[in-house]
């Protein structure tokens, strides 16, 4: 065997056609524009530290260390991106964090920790604003919590058993990471929600966002004081039950539709009801009535329940929405199970079960910065599978990875100009 030494090649020549799509859609100019500044002398820009984090999941790294361990080599003549060290992204990363906050509940003894980072929240919204998200005539919010388990220095025991982080995260249209607040692992999704969406509605409306016409989460956000803010800030809001809170209304349904959905046949039916009465008159405000709209299906083991009389399992839906079908009220709602994926998403494809710091703020830069790099990848995929046969604006990033990323090429000057040689059969790329 003969070794003949040559350039370097990239094994990962796909990249820098997302680069220039980024730089069409000028990702570099808002992270000049919104971002801290740097100082003149300084080597990386913010779009260096950007794109060199973003390069370790596209070319399908999951942690920044991967930078040095296996990209260094496949960037170093790249006209795109000076690709920085593990360690200058994370001594930049750690510069955006914002202190951490602590409060109490007014019963309990339990201390809850939690962050935001109004920097971010700016860049992100920037960011969804420059991909065209924004711009979609009618928006859904979608709020949930998820626990991301680790064992950091200021990690607290979840209600899981196990240590780790509990964040609060808001989606727009489903697909999109919209705002992130850090709570530590012993801080449960229902405590200070009100607050937690207060600032989401501030936010939104400090961008001049149009109001949002849907709103949709579990129900830990069955509260007076969530609901409340919600009939001031969405036109419909869908809320899920506790059914030790709405049962007592179940047996008074007569209504019931027959539908289907992915488990089988269920029946839908709907009762107005005049919840939070009592906190209500508590501030001085008039109750208002909302529609309960219950879903149930018979119990495999036909046990009979002692409140309903019968041997069905029930959920329930609060909502000021007195206007669309129940099917499709159960059938939309249903819809924010897309949170678990987008959950799944981040943790597996975007680095949320290896963050690098060890303390809450800091943590939450790094998952902000991930979220807006999958908010971007939306935008990439949905571009390229228009251009390359092989691509599907559904195909999660592991995918995307082998089927356009992975492609030997090198960087060449011919005739006083760069040019990207690729050495692949199936180069056709835009």
């Amino acid at each position: 065997m003969k070794i003949i030494n040559s350039d370097p090649i990239s094994a990962f020549g796909g990249i820098n056609f997302v680069f220039d799509y980024l730089n069409r859609l000028e990702i570099d100019k808002l992270c000049h524009a919104h971002l801290p500044g740097v100082a003149a002398q300084s080597r990386y820009s913010w779009k260096d530290v950007f794109y060199s984090l973003k390069s370790v999941f596209l070319c399908g790294g999951d942690c920044v260390e991967d930078l040095h361990t296996h990209l260094r080599g496949h960037f170093t003549d790249s006209p795109y991106v000076r690709l920085a060290s593990p360690d200058t992204v994370l001594r930049r990363l750690s510069g955006l964090a914002e202190q951490a906050r602590t409060c109490a509940t007014k019963r309990g003894a339990v201390t809850h920790q939690y962050c935001t980072n109004r920097t971010l929240e700016n860049f992100n919204l920037e960011v969804l604003k420059k991909i065209g998200v924004l711009d979609s005539g009618e928006l859904t919010l979608d709020y949930d919590n998820t626990i991301i388990f680790n064992e950091k220095q200021d990690s607290k025991m979840t209600y899981k058993r196990d240590y780790g982080y509990q964040p609060g995260v808001c989606t727009i249209n489903e697909q999109f990471i919209l705002y992130i607040e850090n709570r530590n692992g012993n801080s449960d999704a229902k405590s200070f929600q009100r607050d937690t969406l207060g600032r989401i509605f501030d936010l939104l409306e400090t961008k001049k966002v149009k109001k949002i016409r849907n709103f949709r989460a579990d129900a830990a956000s069955y509260q007076y004081d969530v609901v409340a803010l919600l009939e001031q800030k969405v036109e419909h809001f869908y809320i899920g039950c506790r059914n030790s809170y709405v049962e007592k209304y179940f047996p008074q349904i007569r209504n019931w539709k027959v539908m289907e959905d992915r488990d089988g046949p269920l029946e839908v039916g709907y009762i107005d009801i005049l919840p939070f009465a009592t906190q209500a008159r508590e501030q001085d405000r008039q109750p208002q009535t909302y529609r309960l709209v219950a879903k149930r299906r018979l119990k495999k083991d036909g046990q009979v329940d002692l409140i309903t009389q019968d041997a069905y399992g029930y959920r329930g839906i609060l909502t000021n929405d007195f206007e669309t079908d129940t099917v499709a009220i159960v059938r939309f709602y249903g819809q924010r199970g897309g949170m678990e994926r987008q959950f799944d998403i981040l943790k597996n494809d975007f680095g949320w079960n290896n963050m690098p710091f060890s303390t809450l703020d800091k943590n939450l830069v790094f998952l902000y910065l991930t979220a807006v790099c999958r908010n971007i990848y939306n935008k990439i995929i949905d571009y390229f599978s228009q251009k390359v046969k092989t691509l599907k604006p559904s195909f999660r990033l592991k995918k995307f990875i082998f089927r356009f990323i992975i492609r030997p090429a090198k960087w060449v000057r011919q005739g006083r100009q760069l040019k990207l040689r690729i050495y692949s059969m199936d180069h056709r790329y835009p």
